[in-house]
């Protein structure tokens, strides 16, 4: 999201003079990095959580609509700065992976229906819906193998998905910007506080590998640090901050060893959620490319934690809450109890239990073919609902202070494959006098044509 971001005010104003500090001695290693996410290109094509079934039989398609046309806007500015040559050949982030929604049993009328409904719009055109077994076992053997052949199964697909490298595409968007003039990033740095000066605000900045300490002084601040964004946006103090909490789930994979199996699976296949289930933990078994190689996990298993980031603190959690959100935590802990339970039994799973779920997707998996692989947290926002209490949700949300001067990222999935339209929506909140002008909307026009 800062990446992108920067990206995008390079575009609009060369003038502009930024910086960027990341805790870490590398950029985009925490949620951006290749094992800490699911890769997935999302576009609502396989995710079925983005389209919830309706109680008179039809499904809701309008979030997968919405995510599909953020997702093609984020497509075009990685193109166009690719024949720009500002990226490196889009195969280093990006490769075609076919998106691949499978049901069994009861589940089948719901997919049907639901890919009648998206088959309408442009944005899905070319998805295949079949009930074939033979036919769904040549688009995916490993799911298919093994299985009741008598039992009911449906599936769609949809060629052109894709699974993206995000940490990969970060790091070369931020090593672009740093070659042109007036963008720096600097590693090992944390920011520890954040107040109001001088018509901007004051950061401090510690040196974590020295201790060293100074002060800058910013018209502008962006929070996109992934789990810590909440513990800065409330050091900011602004009162758009207040009522907001977090609620993190830990993640963890299980990934194959065996290069057989690897070269037999190549989609990413996703079903439905357990009763009960964070959205975020939607299984699938999915085919990644990782640093030029080809991998294949299958996850991601939630659990609970407290930290707010791998390289967190134990206690962060607690240190997120205080009087201004502790009955909207309260509120949400209480009426989300089933969801606590199921983290908890999450984290408690043996690697038996474990490869027993990969079963349900992949019926002739071995124990010997798999290993454990932690990813990264995810931190989903409580929000205060104005009557004391709070809700939990499970989306990307920015927060912005009243003047425009400073804006945090709070949330999770969709996440990095919506950054391009939700960083522009951010500009228009932040920047309203320029992004009014025809100068900055003919700029970004020819980088994103669709906002034309």
């Amino acid at each position: 999201m800062s990446a992108t971001l920067a990206t995008l005010l390079r575009k609009l104003d060369p003038g502009l003079r930024m910086v960027a500090y990341e805790r870490l001695e590398r950029a985009a290693a925490e949620s951006s990095d290749a094992w800490n996410n699911a890769g997935t290109g999302h576009a609502g094509f396989c995710e079925l959580n983005y389209t919830p079934a309706n109680p008179d039989g039809t499904v809701d398609c309008g979030k997968a609509l919405k995510i599909a046309a953020q997702f093609a806007q984020s497509r075009e500015l990685w193109s166009r700065l690719v024949a720009a040559g500002e990226l490196p050949a889009e195969a280093t982030f990006l490769r075609e992976v076919p998106h691949i929604s499978f049901v069994t049993g009861g589940d089948v009328p719901y997919l049907r229906a639901r890919a009648e409904t998206l088959s309408r719009s442009p944005l899905f055109h070319g998805l295949e819906y079949t009930e074939d077994a033979a036919e769904i076992g040549e688009w995916i053997p490993l799911v298919m193998d093994g299985r009741d052949p008598a039992a009911p199964v449906a599936a769609t697909r949809m060629m052109r998905g894709t699974d993206v490298n995000f940490g990969a595409l970060t790091r070369s968007l931020v090593t672009w910007i740093d070659e042109t003039s007036g963008f720096a990033i600097e590693l090992g740095r944390e920011v520890r506080g954040i107040t109001r000066a001088d018509g901007g605000w004051l950061l401090e900045i510690e040196h974590l590998a020295t201790g060293d300490e100074r002060t800058v002084h910013a018209k502008f601040v962006f929070i996109g640090a992934g789990g810590y964004s909440l513990k800065l946006l409330e050091a900011s103090g602004i009162p758009e901050a207040r009522g907001y909490g977090a609620f993190p789930v830990s993640g963890q994979w299980l990934r194959c060893t065996n290069r057989d199996v690897i070269a037999r699976h190549h989609a990413k296949v996703y079903g439905l959620a357990e009763v009960g289930a964070p959205p975020m933990s939607v299984p699938h078994l999915d085919t990644r490319w990782i640093d030029g190689t080809q991998e294949l996990l299958f996850g991601p298993y939630a659990g609970f934690t407290t930290k707010f980031l791998k390289e967190g603190s134990w206690l962060d959690l607690l240190g997120s809450i205080g009087i201004h959100n502790l009955r909207g935590v309260m509120a949400a802990g209480l009426e989300n109890m089933n969801l606590t339970r199921y983290l908890i039994g999450q984290a408690l799973l043996s690697e038996e239990e474990r490869v027993e779920l990969l079963r349900r997707y992949c019926p002739t998996a071995r124990d010997e073919d798999w290993e454990l692989q932690i990813a990264g947290l995810r931190v989903q926002i409580i929000k205060s609902d104005g009557k004391g209490g709070g809700d939990l949700k499970f989306g990307t949300e920015v927060v912005t202070s009243a003047d425009g001067s400073i804006a945090a990222l709070l949330g999770a999935s969709p996440g990095a494959s919506t950054a391009v339209s939700i960083m522009i929506e951010l500009i228009q909140r932040c920047f309203p006098e320029q992004w009014a002008t025809a100068e900055w909307r003919r700029r970004i026009a020819a980088w994103i044509p669709s906002l034309g």
